[in-house]
């Protein structure tokens, strides 16, 4: 029996859209955050087959913390062949992601209305 995840933290929104699980963070994604945060995003990445997008785009602040999730989320889709976008519009956390490396990684979409439009074979999960 697969337990239910505990409910999304107060800088998480979730729902679904077009058969994936978007995943809307928001406010402040620093250490605090990321504490809260990381064990809903362990328990949905562990899926096998997991169709994610993350969406940034009610993030004001995103420091090292945030890269760290990203990084580990999309490691643990790739190991259960799922797929995982992600959706950032900010100035701010889109250079942070580009400095890092981590867009040629996962490819930061303009709207969440463009990622849910890809294809299957243009995912960020390359």
């Amino acid at each position: 029996m697969q337990q239910e995840p505990a409910p999304p933290p107060r800088h998480l929104r979730v729902h679904q859209d077009r058969g994936h699980t978007v995943l809307e963070f928001r406010g402040e994604i620093d250490i605090a955050a990321a504490v809260e945060l990381l064990p809903y995003l362990d328990q949905l990445t562990g899926q096998s087959g997991v169709r994610l997008v993350i969406d940034l785009s009610s993030v004001e602040f995103f420091d090292c913390s945030g890269l760290r999730l990203l990084y580990r989320a999309r490691s643990r889709v790739l190991d259960h062949d799922g797929r995982l976008l992600l959706v950032c519009t900010h100035p701010l956390t889109l250079r942070i992601i580009r400095a890092t490396g981590l867009a040629r990684l996962l490819p930061p979409l303009p709207s969440l209305d463009a990622a849910l439009s890809r294809p299957e074979t243009t995912s960020g999960t390359l």
